[in-house]
């Protein structure tokens, strides 16, 4: 796992006068799974494009095993793609499209047979080789897709939004079907999504993207629970950001919000005395103070309920909006009721302000 297999270095991409990409850099080791995670526009595409050699950069470098490929064109770079659209060619037979490539490679017939079954074995579809790409269901095609991309055993495999067609309870089988797979065959995957909980549940670590710059690039772990700023913090879990001014209690930082000091978890760089803070708490942290605890004043504007949880959404005096979560489906607060939340030190930390750039 302590090889570099793929290695971008200061990549920037401009369509017109929209900059794209802004100077990105990553390196994938052997075997990782890595996803970049970002909104519609954010680069994640045009990155995956660049890797494959479908998109030229304007600058920078991709790096294979150490091998400058930035000017070679794709069938040169041992890198295939999953495309969400699953592009299976209608006429030709499971095996077919799954040996399609291998054919192209000038392998014997026996070979490409032995290549198919034994790729199939592996995505759970096996004696589906005279079956059509029309005969298959959406979650199938996908698996073929997947077949036909690995069946090369490439070095680096490509997924542009793979699941993104399939219902949600597929998704989350495929899910697990594709961690699976990319743990036996041991296969650097990139994968990009806008999905969170995608991202959260697969990857060994992930990229959160924003106009054309990583945010923060760590493990699942540290993006969530970790964030480096505001926009990780929201995109990512969906945290309350608050802001207020830095106090200090002894040595313990404080967010001053509401007449109220809450301590907070510093960061590297802990503010001074005065300057504005901003902390993140994810909503399942909220709680309500009693009449004896300290908490910061707000009120309640709405209760929702779903997926087992129940959504408190508060307003602050400064008119922030703060969520609380909490499992059940009542809580015993009604809207326009005035309130005080709290949470405890462990559960906020200090980010930096999102860059509005």
């Amino acid at each position: 796992m302590s090889d570099t297999i793929l290695g971008l270095r200061d990549i920037r991409k401009s369509f017109g006068d929209t900059e794209v990409l802004r100077g990105i850099s990553f390196a994938a080791r052997a075997g990782e799974f890595i996803t970049l995670l970002g909104s519609s526009g954010c680069g994640k595409t045009t990155t995956l494009r660049i890797i494959s050699g479908l998109e030229t950069c304007d600058s920078g470098q991709v790096l294979l095993e150490g091998r400058d490929v930035t000017d070679e064109v794709p069938e040169k770079r041992d890198v295939n793609t999953v495309f969400q659209s699953y592009a299976l060619f209608p006429h030709m037979t499971v095996a077919e499209n799954i040996g399609y490539g291998l054919k192209l490679k000038g392998k014997k017939k026996p070979e490409i047979r032995k290549a198919v079954a034994e790729v199939l074995e592996l995505v759970q579809l096996p004696g589906f080789e005279e079956r059509r790409p029309t005969e298959l269901s959406g979650g199938q095609r996908q698996r073929i897709a997947i077949a036909r991309a690995i069946v090369n055993a490439p070095k680096v495999l490509l997924l542009d939004e793979p699941l993104g067609a399939l219902d949600l309870q597929l998704r989350r089988q495929m899910q697990i079907e594709l961690k699976r797979l990319q743990k036996q065959l041991g296969i650097t995957f990139i994968y990009i999504t806008h999905d969170q909980e995608e991202a959260l549940n697969m990857s060994d670590r992930i990229g959160v993207m924003k106009n054309g710059v990583f945010q923060q690039f760590g493990t699942p772990s540290e993006i969530y629970d970790r964030p480096k700023n505001a926009y990780v913090a929201r995109f990512v879990g969906s945290a309350n950001v608050l802001r207020g001014r830095a106090a200090y209690e002894g040595d313990t930082l404080c967010l001053e919000s509401g007449g109220v000091r809450m301590p907070v978890l510093a960061n590297a760089a802990p503010p001074a005395a005065g300057e504005v803070l901003t902390v993140a708490v994810r909503s399942e942290y909220v709680d309500f103070a009693s009449e004896t605890e300290s908490g910061i004043p707000a009120v309640v504007k709405e209760k929702s309920f779903a997926a087992g949880m129940l959504r408190i959404a508060l307003e602050t005096g400064e008119g922030e909006e703060v969520i609380a979560s909490r499992h059940g489906i009542d809580f015993d607060l009604s809207p326009g009721e005035h309130v005080r939340f709290r949470f405890r030190k462990e559960h906020a930390l200090c980010v930096e302000a999102e860059d509005e750039t």
